[in-house]
C-alpha cells in the first residue's frame, strides 16, 4: 500500500454510525466499509434494521446492525459495551442519528421540541460519552457529528432543529477542547441539502409539472445549482476518520455546493 492510501486506509478500525440505516448514515457506514473499517449501525425498529442488514447484503459489506436508541443512555452503554466484546473498541463514532420536524414555532409542542433536541443532540452527547473512555484507552478516536447548514443559519418551521444542530456544532467544538489532548479528533459534516428520502417531499414535481417551489429555491441558492447526493459526502467522512487529519479538529466541513458562501443573485 502506498503513502496516500495508507494515510486514508481505515483497515482495522472499527467504526459505529448511529442511524446507518439509511440515507446520510448509509452512505457514509458505506464508505468507511470500503476505506476498510468494521460497520456497526444501530436503528430504533426491527423493521429498519432487517431493511438495512438487507441493502448492506446488496453492497457485499457485512455489517453489524442493533436495536438502540440513542436517548437511552443504558441501552448505548450496552451497545457499546456488546460491540467492544464482538468487534473492539471503537476507533471511529459517526452521530448521525436525528429526527426534523418542519413545524411552525409558535405552532410546535414543548414536547416535539424536546424530542428533537433529545435526538439531535443529546443522543450525540450520550453516545460520544460511552465511546470516549475506550478511546482515551486505545490512545486514538475520531469522532463526526452530522451538523447542518442549520448549524448556522435559520429558516422559518426548524427551530428545533436549528437549535439542536448548532448545539451539535458547539458540543463537537468542546469535544476538542476536552480531549484533543487524548488524541481524539472531533469534527462537524454540515450537509447542505442532500437528496434523501427525507428530503423527498420538497422535491416532488407540481401538479402541472413544474418544480417545487422549495426545490426551485435550493438550486437557485446553490452556486452548485444541484441538490447534493449522499456520495458527495463519502469522501469528506473517510478523510475525517483516517490519518489524513490527524491535525484537524473542532472543525465544521460544510458539504453543501457553496451555499454558506453565496448571497445569491440580485432579483
Amino acid at each position: 500500500m502506498d503513502y496516500l492510501s495508507n494515510m486514508f486506509s481505515l483497515k482495522g478500525n472499527v467504526a459505529l454510525i448511529t442511524g446507518g440505516s439509511y440515507g446520510i448514515g448509509f452512505a457514509i457506514a458505506k464508505a468507511l466499509a470500503r476505506a476498510g473499517a468494521v460497520i456497526a449501525f444501530n436503528c430504533r425498529s426491527q423493521e429498519h434494521l432487517d431493511q438495512a442488514m438487507k441493502d448492506y447484503e446488496k453492497e457485499d459489506i457485512e455489517a453489524h446492525g442493533y436495536l438502540c436508541d440513542v436517548t437511552d443512555e443504558l441501552h448505548v452503554q450496552k451497545l457499546v459495551s456488546e460491540i467492544e466484546k464482538t468487534l473492539g473498541t471503537i476507533d471511529i463514532l459517526v452521530n448521525n442519528a436525528g429526527i426534523i420536524k418542519r413545524i411552525p414555532m409558535c405552532d410546535m409542542t414543548t414536547e416535539e421540541f424536546r424530542q428533537v433536541v433529545d435526538i439531535d443532540l443529546v443522543g450525540s452527547f450520550i453516545v460520544s460519552k460511552a465511546v470516549i473512555p475506550g478511546m482515551i484507552k486505545k490512545g486514538h478516536g475520531k469522532i463526526i457529528n452530522i451538523c447542518s447548514m442549520m448549524s448556522e443559519l435559520g429558516r422559518e418551521t426548524v427551530s428545533a432543529y436549528a437549535a439542536a444542530k448548532g448545539g451539535l456544532k458547539m458540543l463537537t467544538r468542546n469535544i476538542c477542547s476536552e480531549f484533543g489532548g487524548a488524541n481524539i479528533q472531533c469534527n462537524g459534516i454540515g450537509p447542505g441539502y442532500i437528496a434523501t428520502p427525507q428530503t423527498a417531499p420538497l422535491r416532488e414535481k407540481q401538479p402541472d409539472g413544474s418544480r417545487h417551489p422549495f426545490d426551485q429555491f435550493i438550486v437557485s441558492k446553490t452556486p452548485a445549482g444541484r441538490w447534493g447526493t449522499t456520495e458527495d459526502l463519502e469522501g469528506p467522512a473517510v478523510f475525517l476518520a483516517s490519518h489524513a487529519s490527524d491535525f484537524v479538529n473542532g472543525h465544521i466541513l460544510y458539504v453543501d455546493g457553496g451555499i454558506l458562501a453565496y448571497i445569491g443573485k440580485q432579483p
